[in-house]
């Protein structure tokens, strides 16, 4: 289930920013480039690739796509960004927060869909959900208030719990209002916060 609304979301903000591309093409046969910013590929571009296929848009065909993986290393993130931008692309998605900041750093003018990230406002790739307004839209799967409405949730369901363990990506902001969270409600020396480098 959680692919499908993905898939929905992802289809959802790409129809909306290739339907005016479309629109403008008098070229018949024109293909249309999308970048993919990304650490490695996993199966959700299965189902970013069926999205785009149900909106007309087939590989190969009418559009290519230009995949650029880090291979988990972030720090080849500007680079990929870079070399996307040389080739003019028409789009580009992103998969995780350090391949958004760097496609946002990369450009002001190309089109950026962001198809996972944690805080978006919290890491100011945006201003507002909203609105986010510039070259960059696309979904916010965590944000600091509701991880610590979660965390409230938790203790209610489990209030005999003394102990929690939270696993985080090193450089996930989103989960400092889930930390506070744990502070307030498990106290500061009974959880365990492991950090571990995921996206």
């Amino acid at each position: 289930m959680r692919l499908s609304i993905l898939r929905s979301i992802l289809t959802l903000a790409l129809g909306i920013f290739l339907a005016p591309l479309a629109a403008d093409a008098q070229q018949p046969g024109k293909a249309y480039r999308i970048g993919v910013l990304a650490t490695t590929h996993w199966p959700p571009f299965n189902s970013f690739r069926a999205g785009l296929r149900d909106l007309g848009y087939i590989e190969g065909q009418n559009m290519a796509i230009e995949y650029r993986w880090a291979q988990q290393r972030t720090e080849l993130f500007p680079d990929l960004a870079a070399d996307l931008v040389r080739l003019q692309v028409d789009v580009i998605v992103t998969w995780g927060t350090p391949a958004a900041q760097a496609a946002k750093t990369a450009t002001s003018t190309i089109p950026i869909v962001m198809a996972s990230i944690g805080d978006a406002v919290g890491t100011g790739l945006v201003t507002n959900l909203a609105h986010p307004g510039g070259n960059i839209t696309g979904q916010s799967a965590l944000n600091p208030e509701l991880e610590g409405k979660r965390l409230e949730l938790l203790k209610e369901a489990v209030p005999t719990a003394s102990r929690l363990v939270l696993r985080t990506a090193n450089a996930a902001p989103v989960w400092r209002g889930g930390m506070r969270c744990f502070s307030t409600h498990f106290g500061g020396k009974n959880w365990i916060h492991i950090s571990a480098e995921l996206c």
